[in-house]
């Protein structure tokens, strides 16, 4: 076992590690590994000094996919705090490798007749957590009240991986076992909990290569005079390293975290952390998980092109799986928020392959500039846990101007005295310009320009002048006729024929054409068929880990 984690802190006390073992067996395997043993603490509501039992279910069957199956993985602090008779919602983060899997989340069972893993799951602690409580299984979200303080309240979970909703039966179960702490709020204690508040969103999901240095920050919020960080709880990934908290502004604390993943370690490894202030008050637990040998998407520099202006991001990317995902518009003279978009949501944001669309009918303001800005994981890979984008807040990374038309026009005269005059101005549009291209710019967004034409006639003047009688000739007019052949009688000339020759290559060439298509669509089907490719990068990654080991 190799240590990766260990708190002295009194009410923690938590020792964590990791072992990596490799062993070779058959397809046909389906075993149950667990250990079971005593005792568990003494200050336990449910189950003290009683027996423990952790069991787990690995099956090597190829998968209705002829893949192997990958299970499903899971990250939790060791010990959360909540304060005692405050109602909790609490959130066990789960993720799978196989993204199409449909995961739940259930209480661990003493019933080995019934359960999947077919053994005691959790022993003396199986609901360890008091009546009443709620669990739901998609999300593996908790509801609960803690009734009595100073003690602590097992709580032992099973994560399973469904093929399809409809499945009757996991593929694997993964069990999660931790401890949640009561505590009284002791007087002079901030009204406020401590918050970690980034640089990432909680649940994030980051993909980092092998071997290439990781630097994070964890960024923690106190509220009140006085409060202080005092420890940090933390659930690290073998050979990540933890700075000591530092306080470098009044009310923000930080902790920065460098690690550089090994081989051995690919695929999702998981990180939670909890603050606890000089009160005992702790943090709501901040988790996110790494996807080792996989990189985020990045996106490109928008390119301006004539009616449209749309993020490119390096891979293929889709619509994020959290909330307060936000894409933001701003004045550039003022930094002025304009408005903006949750991309976890909003059917503005659209979401096409390498592609993100952002459609909006706001009415921008002539003369004026913007700039865009974009949250932590706007864009989200198509892997696993859908590796997410960095946040962008430069202020260059997408700037844009609006054509300002009462600066500008285009005016068609002549030097003689008129009788027309033709004026062409360019109206207010609802799009974006770019002012590197042209002196106007060109149109970047949303809709087409409209083009009004105004022509004014005028009658030049007139001068009265003497008349003069000039002589008069008289001479003769010939005629000659000359046969023009025009387009029109050219068409009428081979109307018939061009049917006839349509008809024939149509009923020649249907069936053909149907057959390429019906070919064409097949083909181009199974080869972006997302469960597909899903399928092939997760064999490949096999493949690649069994050859490095």
């Amino acid at each position: 076992m190799i240590t990766s984690d260990c708190d002295p802190n009194s009410l923690i006390e938590s020792w964590g590690g990791e072992l990596y073992t490799t062993l070779t067996m058959p397809l046909t395997t389906s075993i149950t590994i667990g250990y079971s043993g005593s005792q568990w603490l003494t200050a336990l509501f449910i189950g003290e000094s009683g027996s423990w039992s952790i069991v787990n279910r690995m099956n090597l069957a190829p998968r209705p996919d002829s893949y192997i199956n990958s299970s499903p993985v899971t990250t939790t602090l060791p010990v959360v705090m909540y304060p005692r008779g405050v109602p909790v919602v609490h959130i066990v983060q789960m993720a799978d490798n196989d993204a199409t899997d449909t995961l739940q989340c259930r209480w661990g069972t003493t019933n080995g007749g019934t359960n999947y893993n077919r053994n005691d799951e959790c022993a003396n602690v199986c609901l360890g957590i008091p009546a009443p409580y709620t669990l739901t299984r998609s999300n593996c979200t908790l509801t609960f009240t803690l009734p009595k303080a100073s003690i602590y309240y097992a709580c032992a979970l099973q994560i399973e991986d469904y093929y399809s909703a409809s499945s009757p039966y996991p593929m694997s179960s993964v069990p999660i076992q931790f401890l949640f702490y009561a505590y009284n709020i002791s007087a002079g204690a901030c009204a406020t909990a401590p918050s970690i508040i980034g640089v990432r969103p909680n649940r994030a999901c980051i993909g980092v290569p092998y071997g290439v240095q990781l630097n994070e920050t964890i960024e923690i919020q106190t509220y009140c005079p006085g409060q202080t960080i005092i420890d940090l709880v933390t659930s690290s990934p073998y050979g990540m390293q933890h700075s000591a908290i530092s306080n470098p502004s009044t009310g923000l604390w930080i902790m920065t975290l460098t690690w550089t993943p090994l081989s051995t370690q690919a695929g999702p490894q998981g990180f939670c952390a909890g603050a606890i202030d000089n009160s005992s008050l702790q943090s709501s637990p901040w988790c996110i998980t790494y996807l080792v040998g996989y990189d985020s998407p990045n996106l490109i520099r928008p390119t301006l092109v004539q009616g449209s202006a749309s993020p490119i991001a390096t891979s293929a990317v889709g619509r994020p799986s959290l909330n307060n995902t936000n894409i933001c518009f701003y004045y550039d003279s003022t930094n002025a928020t304009v408005f903006c978009y949750d991309a976890g949501y909003s059917p503005n944001v659209i979401y096409t392959g390498y592609t993100i669309v952002i459609v909006t009918n706001y009415t921008w303001t002539p003369g004026q500039s913007y700039y865009v800005t974009l949250g932590d994981g706007f864009a989200s890979g198509s892997v696993f846990c859908h590796a997410e984008s960095l946040a962008i807040t430069d202020k260059t990374f997408w700037r844009f101007d609006i054509w300002n038309p009462a600066l500008s026009s285009t005016t068609t005269t002549t030097t003689a005295p008129p009788t027309t005059h033709t004026v062409t101005s360019l109206g207010t549009t609802t799009t974006s310009i770019n002012t590197a291209c042209t002196t106007s710019g060109i149109v970047v967004t949303i809709t087409n320009a409209s083009t009004t034409t105004t022509t004014v006639t005028t009658t030049p003047p007139t001068t009265a002048g003497p008349t003069t009688a000039g002589p008069t000739t008289t001479g003769a007019t010939t005629e000659s006729t000359i046969p023009v052949f025009y387009p029109l009688d050219f068409e009428n000339a081979c109307k018939q024929p061009v049917a006839i020759m349509s008809a024939i290559t149509m009923v020649f060439f249907m069936p053909i054409h149907a057959l390429a298509m019906y070919a064409a669509f097949t083909k181009f089907t199974n080869m972006y068929k997302p469960s597909n490719i899903a399928a092939k990068t997760r064999h490949k990654q096999r493949m690649q880990n069994i050859l490095q080991r």
